[in-house]
């Protein structure tokens, strides 16, 4: 303990187990069972509970919860526990459970993960090294997550999935079946649905700059006849001078990095089925 920084308001429990050069910031909790490998580094406002080891250099952000009950109602109380490695970074709101005795009473978190913000890790999970979680990834409990792995934003696992080392989840993926090594997840990605009238509308756009727009929306999205740059200046001949429609040429000129979002039925899948592409952006 003499050798921690602790920050006055922080509350540090009798019990608690402190390495050379571990610091703990203000309003901080750290439970009684709690161990901090050397030079750990706690920010503010963190909670840390339970039967929780945290390797050396591990760095933990505001508002992370870590050592809480699991959200599993077969959960009584057993002193199951947390292992997080080295040099990890656990970033802000994140969320980690203790493991269940259903579930064999361990979670753990390799070394040298990086936890981005609101990313939670369930009951009985076991997470291997280098891997990544973008904000708000969430994985299930009993979820085994191989090394260099990268789970992208917003993704969820589903309980008692496999994922293999060095695979790819993309954002917003949701996964409900074992992912095989050097696997390649990629989400379902926005369509285009149409044109936002009702917004027009409020924003003051009359019924013919409406008219207008929905014509130019169906000969871009809609019509499959030549090439976008075709169906561009076809748009530019026959609406040019509606200013809804100037401000949508106006956007497509711009050289962008990314393809033209487009309507569902205008997009074709490339034969590895990696990334989607519109037809009439590659025209």
């Amino acid at each position: 303990m003499m050798s921690a920084i602790i920050h006055p308001t922080a509350l540090v429990a009798e019990g608690v187990k402190l390495a050379e050069g571990v610091s703990i910031g203000a309003y901080s909790i750290i439970g009684s069972h709690v161990v901090l490998g050397e030079h750990v580094k706690i920010h503010s406002h963190v909670v840390i509970e339970g039967h929780t080891t945290i390797g050396a250099r591990t760095e933990i952000f505001p508002f992370a919860a870590i050592g809480f009950a699991p959200q599993n109602r077969y959960y009584k109380g057993e002193p199951s526990e947390i292992y997080i490695g080295e040099g990890c970074v656990i970033r802000e709101h994140v969320t980690i459970h203790p493991g269940t005795e259903e579930g064999g009473m361990k979670t753990t978190v390799g070394n040298y993960c990086n936890i981005m913000i609101g990313s939670h890790i369930a009951h009985d999970c076991h997470v291997g090294n280098y891997v990544t979680m973008a904000n708000n990834a969430t994985i299930g409990g009993h979820v085994t997550i191989g090394d260099y792995t990268n789970i992208g934003g917003l993704a969820a696992i589903h309980q008692f999935v496999r994922i293999g080392p060095y695979a790819m989840i993309s954002g917003t993926a949701g996964v409900n079946e074992d992912i095989m090594p050097f696997g390649a997840v990629m989400a379902i990605r926005g369509r285009l649905g149409g044109v936002n009238i009702i917004g027009m509308k409020r924003r003051g756009f009359d019924n013919q700059d409406i008219h207008n727009l929905r014509n130019a929306y169906k000969i871009l999205a809609k019509d499959q006849e030549g090439t976008l740059e075709e169906r561009l200046q076809k748009i530019r001949s026959v609406y040019g001078d509606c200013r809804a429609v100037k401000e949508l040429l106006d956007f497509i000129d711009i050289d962008s990095k990314k393809p033209l979002c487009l309507p569902v039925e205008a997009w074709e899948f490339d034969l590895d089925g990696a990334e989607g592409r519109a037809r009439a952006a590659t025209a």
